[in-house]
């Protein structure tokens, strides 16, 4: 089950209120919790594939790379991932992806 989200409004809640309750209440509060239609763990791999696609190489795919790994995504499942992506996606992304891999999995 997913956490209740407050990152928006703790972040930007007192310059962008409207974007901060999308956030939290409909990205992560409605679509996140759509777990009859695709896992938290499945979310998860699509996220971070889509966010190294896009060349997304900071503290935000941190932390989608931390709740792949409390949503069940392995270190081998990862580093397969960012392997199998850097073919499609690029491999300069795969080598920063991988710094945040080695990170979060060490931990």
């Amino acid at each position: 089950m997913i956490e209740k989200q407050t990152a928006g409004r703790k972040n930007l809640g007192d310059i962008a209120p409207k974007f901060a309750e999308l956030n939290d209440d409909v990205l992560f509060g409605e679509v996140w919790a759509r777990e009859d239609k695709l896992s938290l763990r499945d979310r998860s791999m699509i996220t971070v594939a889509a966010l190294m696609a896009m060349g997304i190489t900071d503290s935000s795919i941190k932390h989608h790379i931390e709740n792949a790994k409390k949503n069940g995504i392995t270190k081998e499942e990862m580093s397969e991932i960012v392997t199998h992506l850097a073919f499609y996606a690029g491999w300069p992304k795969a080598w920063a992806i991988f710094h945040f891999v080695k990170e979060v999995y060490e931990k």
